[in-house]
């Protein structure tokens, strides 16, 4: 015996397909026999209540239709990988790692780039009393890059303060680091939250390295400017040279 409530009628029906393979309960509309649906396809399998799984499929002209349409698109991937079909398989793995092989040589090429470039930037560090401070905009550098740069200027420069900002597709990217020596006094997290307010922004991080970022571009050389200042009264040095 089974209590249907109020999801039937008085007269429920009950479906035998495949010779008492499958026995169903449903109240909808069903074709006679199951050879009348035709054409099956799956689209979508998924869990709505523990135990129970929602199985969604287009049948008939319906499940035609998204055949076609794969074929299409299967045609124009073809069209855009200038192969055939049979090589369609192959020739988007080559792609793939060949992409994956020009990622590995552009990073290397980025690790150089920040090495250099950080020995070059580095004729900008200011003294405030005996802390070495560096606040600088890096031009075609990621929040990557200026991360590797970061870390090198600090192991360059021994004890300070470095602020290294960049601009990506309009907005402004930034790294601060402090080294070990200076977190006690002061810490990257603040100096990144106070840098990244003048440029319309947020950021945080470790006492010894943080990230953020800004959309007022126009505003970041003030904001840059900022550090050394921001640096000394939080120092409390009394001699900047």
């Amino acid at each position: 015996m089974a209590l249907f409530g109020e999801k039937y009628g008085d007269t429920v029906r009950v479906l035998t397909m495949g010779n008492q393979f499958s026995v169903e309960l449903c109240g909808g509309t069903h074709v006679r026999r199951t050879g009348d649906i035709g054409l099956i396809k799956i689209v979508s399998e998924s869990g709505i209540a523990a135990g129970i799984r929602r199985v969604e499929a287009l049948t008939g002209a319906a499940a035609l239709a998204y055949y076609r349409e794969l074929e299409s698109r299967f045609d124009r991937v073809t069209a855009i990988l200038k192969t055939r079909r049979e090589g369609a398989e192959e020739k988007a793995r080559q792609l793939v790692e060949e992409n994956k092989q020009l990622q590995k040589q552009l990073e290397t090429l980025k690790v150089k780039l920040a090495s250099s470039s950080s020995g070059d930037i580095l004729d900008g560090v200011k003294t405030i009393g005996d802390v070495s401070v560096l606040a600088a905009v890096v031009d075609g550098a990621d929040a990557k890059t200026l991360r590797d740069m970061a870390d090198q200027i600090k192991s360059r420069i021994g004890s300070g303060v470095v602020m290294l900002a960049t601009i990506d597709d309009n907005k402004v990217a930034l790294i601060a680091g402090v080294t070990k020596d200076l977190t006690h006094n002061i810490k990257a997290g603040d100096l990144m939250r106070f840098v990244a307010r003048q440029v319309g922004g947020k950021g945080g991080g470790r006492p010894d390295m943080a990230q953020g970022g800004g959309t007022d571009v126009a505003a970041l050389p003030a904001a840059v400017d900022a550090v050394y200042p921001w640096v000394k009264e939080n120092l409390g040095a009394t001699r900047t040279s």
